[in-house]
């Protein structure tokens, strides 16, 4: 199945879905994601919808993008505790706006509570294909004989695709300008349109694009290489050991009762370990992730531990 067939299958399903869960008068949970529709984690959460209502829980995606996150994370934040109102945590939203922003409008520490880890996407850097760069190694010395002259995009300066592309430059000692977007299909349909030269995103969208021969991958921020794309080198490989993936949690508003969020965990764990799930995450891109709520709880603090310094030692730290 082709990558864009597949993400207007499950976007149309879940429409459809709402609209019919809408009708019949049923309890609605939204799981409301940071994010525009159509990207590759809008996508993932729509399978993970999909398959809570077939078990029951009649579940809808809502679509707040912007702020790095955080008018999603505040609505939900202040929502009603009783299970009906999940959010899509992530990197930013989680772990990174706390180092990034002199003021927050939400503690994501103090008015969450987690539900389950459910994947992560390695990050990868990738560039036009008319790029007057096509390996990682050029794209550097193209980016310091000419500071500031590559526009890179991303989708929010809190967001890992941003702070991985801040790393890269300053690892690498060159200056690009960055380009925020709302979304990944806005970023990589600037790409495509020459509006920016690259950007640190996940291999779900661009893939057809890359295949077309439209986008090129230039290098993987991962230790191991892309199933899909074996002969793109790592980071490290290239001479620069840098690490970075976007990773995705659900979580509810504290004080959601444990009851209710151990309900969602076991079905949650159940679908992302179903035979469709497996081979749904596979074809969008991403590493399946699960575990209890203390597990996910656990990760948060430590991509928290692992990003602060790396933010602050960037200069980023309450810069926004």
């Amino acid at each position: 199945m082709r990558l864009p067939s597949l993400l207007r299958r499950v976007i149309a399903g879940a429409f459809v879905l709402a609209a019919a869960t809408a009708a019949s008068g049923q309890t609605i949970t939204h799981l409301v994601v940071p994010f525009n529709a159509g990207g590759a984690t809008d996508a993932y959460v729509r399978v993970i919808s999909d398959e809570l209502t077939k078990r029951g829980v009649q579940t809808i995606v809502e679509n707040k993008p912007g702020a790095s996150g955080m008018i999603a994370a505040d609505f939900v934040a202040r929502s009603k505790p009783d299970g009906l109102t999940l959010f899509l945590g992530s990197n930013s939203t989680m772990a990174n706006n706390v180092v990034l922003f002199q003021k927050m409008t939400y503690d994501p520490f103090k008015q969450f509570v987690a539900v389950s880890h459910i994947g992560y996407q390695p990050s990868i850097l990738m560039a036009r294909a008319d790029a007057p760069f096509k390996t990682l190694k050029e794209y550097v010395a193209y980016a310091k004989a000419n500071p500031g002259k590559v526009n890179r995009g991303s989708v929010g300066a809190g967001n890992i695709t941003n702070l991985a592309g801040v790393m890269l430059d300053k690892a690498a000692g060159i200056s690009t300008l960055h380009v925020p977007y709302t979304g990944d299909p806005l970023v990589i349909q600037a790409m495509l349109g020459g509006t920016i030269d690259a950007y640190v995103g996940s291999i779900t969208l661009a893939l057809p694009h890359v295949q077309a021969g439209k986008i090129r991958v230039l290098g993987v921020f991962d230790d191991k290489h892309l199933e899909q794309l074996p002969d793109v080198p790592t980071l490290k490989e290239s001479g620069w050991d840098l690490n970075a993936y976007a990773w995705y949690g659900l979580v509810a508003p504290a004080g959601t009762p444990r009851p209710v969020i151990d309900k969602l965990n076991a079905t949650i764990n159940e679908i992302l370990a179903s035979p469709e799930m497996i081979a749904n995450a596979k074809t969008l891109g991403v590493v399946r992730r699960g575990g209890s709520p203390e597990d996910l709880t656990k990760f948060i603090k430590s991509e928290y531990d692992r990003w602060a310094p790396i933010i602050t030692d960037l200069g980023l730290a309450k810069s926004m």
